[in-house]
């Protein structure tokens, strides 16, 4: 039974009504795919861009005499019962409105955010959680908090950490043994066997600038299918020779912080393993070295890996992956000689998803959230890793921090730990503030080193957090 098939069935409700917080590209996606989903409508967007707020429901088709300009709670209330569609910069108004059922927070501004889901929260609404940023820094105390009140906290469908949670919650429920699992990059290596070059295009958002390399002829070797027992070797020569092409961002372990999270699935290093992999090659390496993998003899490990493809081949479109087996040796058979793709020993399988539709999947997990009281993360979604960052440079004191787009900053992921003068500062509360005192390259960035901000609820939500957790 597919999932709107379940709501259909047994929703609580009819319709579900979404105001959308932050109109870029993912906010504006949901605002845009609405006149095509089911029972579902998007009456307002708020953003302190007014042109942004207001060209989403233009984008989405709507009339420009149906879209008003509103400014308080009770303009908004008439103008939404004459079935017009409205913009805002003034956030504030959309938690007190009673026709809203649940508010997808989209601004991925950490302490705005925090601050949007508290209220959200205290007025009764759902939450669809977009701003990943956030979510990587307090997402266990606001589904806390959510639940408390009956209410649902949600990452979406769309982003890959959302649907890796729920490719692990299935594979788990059908009784798969998960090996590891994780993400492909939205920046794909692609390979030109008689030029020897392995090229990425720019796409504005995750890589700025096309780039290139030409393979030496003495490392062509290493660019062809991975030989049983060689992936270690193989990886190794691929990130030497390609180390001038952009790598996984922040951004990507932002994600597999918060999948790790929810999942129990483990960094297998700080930095993970950032493998240029085939498809066909990912359930050979990222498995553990008992079966020819190049973990250390652990599973249930999260990772991320950027395709490796020709140009005339399907990549994975950002999607997501899971390496799997069955314990049972019949099942095992069956699982890794009826298609899919499977490591040499065949004890190991690939299962992926190669697309992830970032707003315009995202009505999944709303209509689920309002309809069926259900919840994209698990059940055991409690702070196990925070996503920190380090020094790319030596940072002067004064120096501002920026989000997960700042050259001068790089992150790894750690075992979550409570607030300490040497404790590693959760990457996203960095965001905005200032360095306290100077900062050496290559130093992780703990509490001592940053100028703590004044009345954040960000930073005492997270207190909180490792207070009632950890």
């Amino acid at each position: 039974m597919t999932i709107f098939r379940c709501i259909d069935k047994f929703k609580s409700k009819d319709n579900v009504c979404a105001a959308i917080i932050g109109a870029g590209h993912f906010g504006t996606a949901i605002a845009t795919q609405q006149k095509y989903v089911k029972d579902l409508i998007v009456p307002i967007v708020a953003d302190l861009n007014l042109d942004n707020a207001k060209n989403a429901l233009i984008k989405a088709g709507i009339p420009e005499n149906k879209i008003k300009y509103v400014c308080n709670t009770k303009q908004a209330e008439a103008e939404i019962s004459m079935g017009n569609y409205l913009y805002t910069d003034k956030v504030d108004i959309i938690f007190n409105l009673k026709a809203i059922d649940i508010i997808c927070e989209a601004t991925g501004v950490p302490e705005v955010g925090s601050k949007h889901c508290k209220t959200a929260i205290e007025q009764g609404k759902h939450i669809a959680l977009i701003s990943k940023e956030l979510d990587s820094v307090i997402g266990p105390i606001l589904n806390k908090m959510a639940n408390e009140k009956g209410l649902v906290f949600t990452p979406v469908d769309g982003d890959q950490h959302g649907l890796l949670i729920n490719m692990y919650e299935w594979a788990k429920g059908i009784g798969l043994h998960v090996i590891s699992g994780g993400k492909a990059r939205d920046a794909e290596f692609v390979f030109d066997e008689k030029s020897k070059i392995v090229s990425v295009k720019a796409d504005g958002i995750t890589v700025h600038e096309n780039a290139e390399v030409k393979v030496p002829d003495s490392y062509m070797k290493y660019f062809e299918m991975i030989p049983k027992g060689r992936a270690e070797e193989y990886l190794k020569k691929r990130k030497e020779i390609l180390k001038s092409l952009p790598n996984a961002g922040a951004f990507d372990l932002c994600e597999l912080t918060i999948a790790a999270n929810a999942t129990g699935l483990k960094p297998y290093t700080p930095d993970l393993t950032q493998g240029t992999l085939r498809i066909t090659e990912l359930p050979i390496a990222y498995c553990s070295k008992q079966n020819n993998g190049i973990y250390e003899d652990q599973e249930g490990i999260i990772d991320v890996a950027t395709i490796l493809r020709r140009n005339d081949e399907a990549g994975m479109g950002g999607g997501v992956f899971l390496i799997v087996k069955c314990d049972n040796p019949y099942s095992n058979y069956i699982l890794t000689t009826k298609g899919q793709i499977s490591n040499y020993d065949l004890n190991a399988a690939i299962i992926y998803r190669p697309y992830h539709l970032c707003g315009v999947e995202v009505t999944t997990s709303i209509k689920q959230a309002v309809q069926l009281g259900i919840s994209t993360v698990s059940d055991d979604y409690i702070p196990r890793y925070d996503l920190v960052k380090k020094a790319k440079r030596d940072i002067k004191a004064g120096e501002v921090f920026g989000n997960d787009h700042d050259p001068k900053l790089e992150a790894i992921i750690v075992p979550t730990t409570k607030r300490a003068s040497n404790s590693p500062v959760p990457g996203h509360m960095l965001d905005g503030n200032k360095a306290k005192r100077d900062i050496p390259k290559d130093t992780v960035i703990t509490y001592s080193m940053v100028e703590q901000p004044n009345n954040s609820l960000l930073w005492n939500l997270r207190l909180q957090q490792e207070e009632i957790f950890n």
